[in-house]
Protein backbone atom coordinates (compact mmCIF):
# COMPACT_ATOMS: atom_id res chain seq x y z
CA UNK A 1 0.00 0.00 0.00
CA UNK A 2 1.46 3.66 -0.93
CA UNK A 3 1.43 6.02 1.88
CA UNK A 4 4.63 8.20 1.00
CA UNK A 5 5.08 9.76 -2.47
CA UNK A 6 8.42 11.25 -3.33
CA UNK A 7 9.14 13.86 -6.09
CA UNK A 8 11.97 15.14 -7.47
CA UNK A 9 11.60 18.52 -8.58
CA UNK A 10 13.54 19.46 -11.58
CA UNK A 11 11.41 18.56 -14.85
CA UNK A 12 8.73 16.87 -12.30
CA UNK A 13 7.24 19.80 -10.07
CA UNK A 14 9.43 22.54 -12.32
CA UNK A 15 9.82 22.41 -15.87
CA UNK A 16 13.49 24.04 -16.95
CA UNK A 17 13.77 26.61 -19.17
CA UNK A 18 17.48 27.04 -19.45
CA UNK A 19 17.80 27.26 -23.08
CA UNK A 20 15.27 30.23 -23.75
CA UNK A 21 16.97 31.65 -20.75
CA UNK A 22 20.31 31.45 -22.43
CA UNK A 23 18.53 33.08 -25.57
CA UNK A 24 17.40 36.11 -23.45
CA UNK A 25 21.11 36.70 -22.65
CA UNK A 26 21.28 36.66 -26.34
CA UNK A 27 22.77 33.57 -27.46
CA UNK A 28 21.37 31.99 -30.97
CA UNK A 29 19.32 28.96 -30.16
CA UNK A 30 22.16 27.02 -31.15
CA UNK A 31 24.86 28.89 -29.16
CA UNK A 32 22.61 28.30 -25.97
CA UNK A 33 22.30 24.91 -26.52
CA UNK A 34 25.86 24.12 -27.06
CA UNK A 35 26.67 26.44 -23.84
CA UNK A 36 24.12 24.72 -21.86
CA UNK A 37 25.24 21.22 -23.08
CA UNK A 38 28.57 22.20 -21.93
CA UNK A 39 27.65 23.95 -18.52
CA UNK A 40 25.35 20.83 -17.92
CA UNK A 41 27.65 17.62 -19.46
CA UNK A 42 30.52 19.23 -16.94
CA UNK A 43 31.57 17.27 -14.16
CA UNK A 44 31.47 21.16 -11.98
CA UNK A 45 27.43 21.11 -12.99
CA UNK A 46 27.72 17.45 -10.35
CA UNK A 47 30.00 19.12 -8.07
CA UNK A 48 27.38 22.44 -8.06
CA UNK A 49 24.41 19.92 -6.97
CA UNK A 50 26.56 18.80 -3.35
CA UNK A 51 27.53 22.63 -3.03
CA UNK A 52 26.96 25.32 -0.43
CA UNK A 53 26.11 28.58 -1.45
CA UNK A 54 29.51 29.78 -0.71
CA UNK A 55 31.21 26.46 -2.59
CA UNK A 56 28.88 27.59 -5.69
CA UNK A 57 30.25 30.67 -5.79
CA UNK A 58 33.49 28.95 -5.78
CA UNK A 59 32.31 26.81 -8.93
CA UNK A 60 30.94 29.60 -10.81
CA UNK A 61 34.58 30.85 -10.93
CA UNK A 62 35.93 27.41 -11.69
CA UNK A 63 33.60 27.38 -14.79
CA UNK A 64 34.62 30.80 -16.06
CA UNK A 65 38.11 30.18 -16.10
CA UNK A 66 38.01 26.76 -17.51
CA UNK A 67 35.80 28.22 -20.03
CA UNK A 68 37.14 31.89 -20.38
CA UNK A 69 35.51 32.29 -24.21
CA UNK A 70 31.72 31.97 -22.42
CA UNK A 71 33.24 33.53 -19.12
CA UNK A 72 30.72 36.00 -19.28
CA UNK A 73 27.35 34.55 -19.88
CA UNK A 74 28.54 31.64 -17.58
CA UNK A 75 28.59 34.37 -15.09
CA UNK A 76 25.34 36.08 -15.72
CA UNK A 77 23.54 32.29 -16.10
CA UNK A 78 24.60 31.47 -12.51
CA UNK A 79 23.66 34.92 -10.99
CA UNK A 80 19.86 34.62 -12.59
CA UNK A 81 18.98 31.19 -11.77
CA UNK A 82 15.75 32.54 -10.71
CA UNK A 83 15.26 32.86 -14.29
CA UNK A 84 15.83 29.17 -15.51
CA UNK A 85 12.55 27.63 -14.16
CA UNK A 86 8.69 27.85 -14.76
CA UNK A 87 6.24 26.56 -12.28
CA UNK A 88 3.83 23.44 -12.91
CA UNK A 89 0.88 25.33 -10.47
CA UNK A 90 -1.63 22.56 -11.85
CA UNK A 91 0.99 19.78 -10.77
CA UNK A 92 1.08 21.79 -7.56
CA UNK A 93 -2.79 21.55 -6.62
CA UNK A 94 -2.78 17.79 -7.78
CA UNK A 95 0.03 17.64 -4.82
CA UNK A 96 -1.85 19.01 -2.65
CA UNK A 97 -4.93 17.34 -2.65
CA UNK A 98 -2.70 14.42 -2.59
CA UNK A 99 -1.85 15.85 1.29
CA UNK A 100 -5.71 16.52 1.71
CA UNK A 101 -5.73 12.70 0.71
CA UNK A 102 -3.50 11.88 3.53
CA UNK A 103 -0.28 10.69 1.93
CA UNK A 104 2.72 11.68 3.45
CA UNK A 105 5.19 13.81 0.80
CA UNK A 106 8.59 14.27 0.32
CA UNK A 107 10.98 15.72 -2.02
CA UNK A 108 14.03 13.98 -2.93
CA UNK A 109 16.05 15.89 -5.67
CA UNK A 110 19.75 16.55 -7.10
CA UNK A 111 20.44 20.68 -6.37
CA UNK A 112 22.34 22.94 -5.17
CA UNK A 113 21.66 25.30 -2.06
CA UNK A 114 21.15 28.28 -4.00
CA UNK A 115 19.47 26.81 -6.90
CA UNK A 116 17.12 25.17 -4.94
CA UNK A 117 16.67 28.04 -2.64
CA UNK A 118 15.64 30.36 -5.83
CA UNK A 119 13.45 27.87 -7.49
CA UNK A 120 11.59 26.66 -4.48
CA UNK A 121 11.16 29.96 -2.20
CA UNK A 122 7.76 31.31 -4.05
CA UNK A 123 6.53 27.22 -4.64
CA UNK A 124 3.52 26.56 -3.34
CA UNK A 125 4.12 22.80 -3.13
CA UNK A 126 6.95 23.52 -0.91
CA UNK A 127 4.26 23.72 2.42
CA UNK A 128 2.78 20.40 1.94
CA UNK A 129 6.24 18.12 2.13
CA UNK A 130 6.60 16.29 5.26
CA UNK A 131 9.95 16.08 4.56
CA UNK A 132 12.79 17.54 2.14
CA UNK A 133 16.28 16.13 1.03
CA UNK A 134 18.64 17.93 -1.37
CA UNK A 135 21.66 16.86 -2.69
CA UNK A 136 23.71 19.39 -1.00
CA UNK A 137 22.21 18.85 2.08
CA UNK A 138 22.92 15.00 2.39
CA UNK A 139 26.70 15.25 0.31
CA UNK A 140 25.30 12.13 -1.89
CA UNK A 141 23.48 12.49 -5.23
CA UNK A 142 21.00 10.13 -7.32
CA UNK A 143 21.40 7.55 -8.42
CA UNK A 144 23.42 7.19 -5.33
CA UNK A 145 21.86 4.46 -3.30
CA UNK A 146 22.94 6.22 -0.20
CA UNK A 147 20.42 9.30 -0.87
CA UNK A 148 17.72 7.07 -0.93
CA UNK A 149 18.91 5.37 1.88
CA UNK A 150 19.15 9.10 3.68
CA UNK A 151 15.92 10.20 3.01
CA UNK A 152 14.06 6.13 4.01
CA UNK A 153 16.40 6.84 7.25
CA UNK A 154 15.71 10.37 8.61
CA UNK A 155 12.06 9.90 7.88
CA UNK A 156 11.48 6.50 9.10
CA UNK A 157 10.31 5.07 5.16
CA UNK A 158 9.38 2.07 4.67
CA UNK A 159 10.39 1.21 0.89
CA UNK A 160 7.50 -1.10 -0.05
CA UNK A 161 5.26 1.69 1.08
CA UNK A 162 7.00 4.69 -1.45
CA UNK A 163 6.32 5.96 -4.57
CA UNK A 164 9.10 7.95 -5.76
CA UNK A 165 8.44 10.15 -8.75
CA UNK A 166 11.21 11.05 -11.38
CA UNK A 167 12.45 12.32 -15.14
CA UNK A 168 15.68 10.28 -15.44
CA UNK A 169 15.22 6.33 -15.58
CA UNK A 170 19.02 5.76 -13.80
CA UNK A 171 17.37 7.69 -11.34
CA UNK A 172 14.11 5.45 -10.60
CA UNK A 173 16.28 2.19 -11.50
CA UNK A 174 18.31 3.02 -7.92
CA UNK A 175 15.48 3.57 -6.24
CA UNK A 176 13.71 0.45 -7.47
CA UNK A 177 16.62 -1.66 -6.54
CA UNK A 178 15.84 -0.66 -3.13
CA UNK A 179 12.25 -1.75 -3.11
CA UNK A 180 10.94 1.82 -3.80
CA UNK A 181 7.74 1.50 -6.55
CA UNK A 182 8.64 4.35 -9.38
CA UNK A 183 7.32 6.14 -12.04
CA UNK A 184 9.46 8.17 -14.53
CA UNK A 185 7.87 11.09 -15.63
CA UNK A 186 8.18 11.06 -18.90
CA UNK A 187 6.04 14.54 -19.53
CA UNK A 188 3.84 16.65 -17.47
CA UNK A 189 0.83 14.92 -19.24
CA UNK A 190 2.15 11.71 -18.03
CA UNK A 191 2.39 13.35 -14.36
CA UNK A 192 -0.70 14.57 -14.25
CA UNK A 193 -2.20 11.35 -14.90
CA UNK A 194 -0.28 9.16 -12.30
CA UNK A 195 -1.19 11.78 -9.79
CA UNK A 196 -5.05 11.52 -10.93
CA UNK A 197 -4.90 7.62 -10.59
CA UNK A 198 -3.69 8.11 -6.92
CA UNK A 199 -6.15 10.82 -6.24
CA UNK A 200 -9.19 7.95 -7.54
Amino acid sequence: MIKNIIFDVGDVLLEYRWKDMLMDYGLSGEEAYKVGRMMFDDELWDERDLADIKRGDELTVEYMEKYPEYSQVIEWFFSHEEYMHIPRKDIWEKVHKLKEKGYKLYILSNYSESMFIKHTKDADFIKDMDGIVVSYQAHFMKPDHRIYHFLLDKYFLKPDECLFFDDRIENTKAASELGIHVRTVISKEFLAEELDKLLK
